[in-house]
């Protein structure tokens, strides 16, 4: 549909009139022509003006004034701006109870976590101090002559009884770090990692205990250090993890043979001027019941078959072995760079085994294989 402006200019122009014919029979401005035909209502001084200018023009071209007006006031409605109470949507007030709602629970939720957050916090911090407390700690260990296997930490005593029957022989832990070092009457003694080693601790020349240090760190000084302790006139010591039945036997000193010199129950499979890391490599010929410990790791027992893969274990002191078939497995140590096939026993044979690193006499660490009764 036309607008009002574009009817005004449509028949002015049908009837071959222009804007001066209009201006001369009408006595409206050319001014005021022009505006009402492009409808720019502002040239006006007001609106009435503009509507009398906008009746006279319509009469005058013949067409019908009311028509015309209804499409100006049609047009203005159209062009007026939209309260802005419309626009602006209110939010229903129910929003407001259910907002305010949903915020205090997340409050509540969030200081419910800190609090627990902060009370686990404080729980593992109060572990922390207690175990360096307990690290810290003199410890003192009365030694009655039994096989035991302790860990110490630097500022520990062990206490053993003097020779003569009164009295005791004080030892204390100076240095956890690399290696153990033991300040003794006689001096301070030193005992490497994997070393097992006879002291004499009171200065009469005589052998007074025997310590093997199994665990050590490098780096760490509240880890502390793994020792297992006996006199020397014990049945025995052993450089592994398994717990040893006491033996009641008795044993004269000079009949006392370190578990770290060879003997007829070892087998020396390498040597060298330290201990080190070496791994057993097992693959499993024929079904069998497989069960190994490391160092001061826990048993792991598992039953394999031939298709098993095989499975690789690292020590750093020493390897204990129990298995239903000993021909079942093939064995194989690595130390350093070399590599080495173990023997083995006979089929459907039961053995146990250590294979270890000690230290012998000469001052040589030797890894041997050693069958376990």
């Amino acid at each position: 549909m036309e607008s009002y402006g574009e009817q005004l200019k449509n028949s002015r122009e049908e009837q071959e009139l222009t804007i001066e014919d209009v201006e001369a029979k009408t006595s409206i401005t050319r001014q005021y022509i022009e505006a009402l035909e492009g409808e720019k209502n502002e040239v006006f001084p007001g609106e009435p003006y503009m509507i009398g200018f906008l009746k006279n023009y319509a009469e005058f071209l013949g067409l019908n004034p009311n028509e015309i007006l209804k499409l100006y006031q049609a047009k203005k409605i159209q062009e007026s701006p939209i309260p802005v109470e419309l626009l602006q949507k209110k939010k229903p007030k129910l929003m407001v109870p259910i907002i305010a709602a949903v915020v205090v629970a997340i409050l509540v939720g969030v200081g419910i976590y800190l609090y627990f957050f902060m009370h686990k916090i404080n729980q593992e911090k109060a572990e922390n101090e207690r175990l360096l407390a307990e690290t810290k700690k003199i410890h003192k260990y009365e030694f009655n002559g039994k096989t035991e296997t302790i860990r110490m930490y630097k500022g520990d005593q062990i206490l053993i009884p003097a020779k003569e029957g009164e009295g005791e022989i004080v030892l204390t832990v100076k240095n956890v770090l690399g290696d153990l070092t033991l300040d003794t009457p006689a001096g301070s003694q030193i005992v490497s990692l994997g070393e097992e080693r006879v002291l004499d601790v009171d200065g009469d020349s005589l052998s007074d205990m025997i310590v093997y240090l199994s665990d050590v760190a490098t780096n760490d000084e509240s880890r502390g250090a793994q020792v297992r302790l006996l006199l020397d006139d014990s049945s025995d010591i052993i450089a592994d993890t398994t717990d040893v039945p006491e033996d009641t036997t008795e044993t004269k000193t000079s009949d006392y043979i370190p578990v770290t010199a060879v003997n007829a129950n070892q087998t020396v499979i390498h040597e060298d001027t330290r201990a080190y890391p070496f791994t057993l490599t097992v693959t499993f010929r024929n079904p069998c019941l497989f069960r190994y410990k490391i160092d001061y790791g826990e048993k792991v027992e598992n039953h394999y078959t031939s298709s098993s893969s095989s499975v690789p274990l690292q020590a750093q002191n020493g390897i204990r072995l129990w298995t239903s078939n000993i021909n079942a497995l093939r064995l194989q140590i690595t130390a350093g760079t070399k590599s080495f096939d173990l023997d083995i026993g006979p089929d459907g044979h039961v053995e146990v085994e250590d294979i270890k690193w000690v230290h012998s006499n000469d001052g040589k660490y030797r890894l041997v294989v050693e069958a376990v009764d």
